[in-house]
């Protein structure tokens, strides 16, 4: 499905979209209403397995104010016009600033950008949605505040807004983003702004100190959801450290990485460490290692091969990185326990033994859980080429044969369709969960193996649900098979909520499968 020169709000007419769009220009001025297919182009480029003409907006809208937003609101609300709201519109794998379906108009929020407050001695934030992490670890550099942030992959040019309200994770050691910020504003259907939390006290100084309120807890409404555009967060902001010291286990065969991920479990339920990321070679490789490096034959690489691979260059074939944080003498501390813990597994090392012999894919991860902005993880896309890449991230208990099952069910799926695995598992900020992050690329410009491609995701999703295992967060392709993975309860609560909150369903339709009916 190419992408058309005008695309319709579903059940508007053409008369009726242009009245739409002199309302808009009234409220916005016009350059800031997009509807030129070539000025539209940057809103339509997909990552995803399907044609870019699928996921095509009618039109963007780009708001600057909360007053504005509820204008737009207001007019869509008359029309029937659908919007799908995007913070820095970069979710790459996931959708980027594309909506879910065709025919609705973007509301851009990147010029919504400033940094509110930084309060340096409680160590919070608060923010609009257009503000990028780099744009904040300028702030903190600028006025040499000692916070580091907790960023993913893409840190620099994403933004904590959009990362939190998608569920993303961090590398460091505040991980998950949904545990560490704190009160939200949001424009609602109609209109209405709610400030969550101690937010809706006058005068609180709280707001961003005690997330939970009075009452049923608001925020979750509006995480992963279509029931308000969020225009303000805060967070919490991590205390740098007066030391670190990043410990790597390199392990020689499946058996003992199963080993190993439980001893990492142990050592996070005891707050010896606080984060990690285990996994396997490919995905490290891959950021700065061509498939054609490895082996130029069709159909997923051979064991044999991929093994050999690694010998050559001295890699192992599964590895676990943590950081330790903390005074000199908690470190060397808790150095000690993880030494000890990992014994007689695999190879145990530290950064400051490595050195100058640290691999780049290493170098990455110890500067994601450092605080140090890099767009090193890029390179995964050129690992295959041809622009094509979604993420399917199961969630899975933190033991050492649960992360091997899944690996196990993740990689025949895969190589049933001729493409290698390639993935890692993010540990949860409680230590009880993984986020297996697999990453499936593809050649975009081939449209066999685009169709290869989507049936394989899909694919992965059926046999993950057969043995129990969901997506915690997926690209909006596949938003609707995902949610009835959940059961029909979750679905049809949902379905109350957005009734109530948004009866005639414009706020992002599609959005993790919620509807009106």
């Amino acid at each position: 499905m190419p992408l058309q020169p005008a695309v319709l709000p579903p059940g508007v007419s053409k008369a009726r979209f242009q009245q739409a769009l002199a309302e808009y220009r009234a409220a916005l001025g016009a350059d800031r209403v997009i509807v030129e297919i070539e000025r539209l182009l940057s809103y339509t480029k997909v990552m995803l397995t399907e044609d870019e003409g699928l996921h095509q907006p009618s039109g963007v809208l780009i708001a600057t104010t909360v007053e504005e937003i509820q204008k737009v609101l207001a007019i869509c609300n008359r029309y029937g016009i659908p919007v799908w709201t995007i913070s820095t519109g970069r979710n790459f794998g996931y959708g980027s600033a594309a909506p879910a379906t065709p025919g609705q108009m973007v509301l851009d929020l990147r010029r919504m950008n400033r940094i509110l407050e930084v309060d340096a001695e409680m160590g919070t934030a608060l923010v609009e949605p257009g503000v990028t992490y780099q744009q904040l670890q300028d702030y903190l550099d600028e006025h040499q505040l000692p916070y580091w942030l907790n960023f993913p992959g893409p840190g620099p040019i994403v933004g904590p807004v959009g990362n939190t309200l998608d569920r993303g994770v961090g590398n460091n050691r505040y991980g998950e983003q949904m545990a560490h910020f704190c009160g939200m504003e949001v424009v609602l259907a109609d209109g209405q702004v709610v400030r969550t939390g101690m937010g809706g006290v006058k005068g609180s100084n709280t707001w961003q100190s005690y997330r939970w309120g009075y009452g049923p807890w608001l925020d979750g409404l509006f995480s992963q959801s279509n029931l308000g555009v969020v225009t303000k967060m805060g967070f919490w902001l991590m205390a740098k450290p007066e030391t670190h010291l990043t410990i790597v286990t390199a392990l020689p065969d499946e058996d003992s990485f199963a080993k190993a991920v439980d001893v990492m479990r142990r050592l996070r339920l005891q707050s010896v460490i606080d984060n990690g990321v285990a996994g396997g070679a490919l995905y490290g490789l891959s950021m700065t290692t061509r498939r054609s490096e490895i082996h130029q034959g069709k159909g997923a690489i051979p064991d044999n091969v991929m093994a050999d691979f690694l010998v050559k260059h001295h890699a192992a074939p599964y590895v676990i990185v943590s950081t330790l944080y903390g005074s000199a003498e908690q470190v060397e501390a808790n150095l000690s326990v993880a030494r000890r813990a990992y014994a007689g597994l695999g190879a145990f090392v530290t950064s400051r033994e490595l050195g100058e012999r640290m691999p780049p894919d290493l170098k990455h991860l110890i500067h994601t859980q450092t605080g140090q902005l890099n767009l090193d993880e890029f390179g995964v896309y050129n690992y295959r080429g041809g622009g094509g890449s979604v993420w399917f991230a199961p969630v899975v208990q933190a033991k050492g044969s649960e992360v091997i099952k899944n690996i196990r069910l993740c990689t025949d799926v895969y190589r049933s369709f001729g493409f290698d695995y390639a993935g890692g598992f993010l540990m949860g900020y409680s230590g009880r969960h993984f986020d297996h992050i697999t990453e499936l690329t593809f050649d975009r410009t081939d449209s066999e193996e685009m169709q290869r491609a989507h049936a394989c995701f899909g694919k992965l999703i059926e046999v993950n649900a057969a043995h129990g295992y969901a997506p915690y967060r997926v690209n909006t392709a596949f938003m609707q098979q995902v949610s009835q993975v959940y059961g029909p309860a979750q679905r049809a609560l949902q379905r109350k909520l957005k009734r109530a909150l948004d009866p005639r369903g414009i706020l992002a339709p599609g959005k993790s499968g919620i509807t009106v009916t």
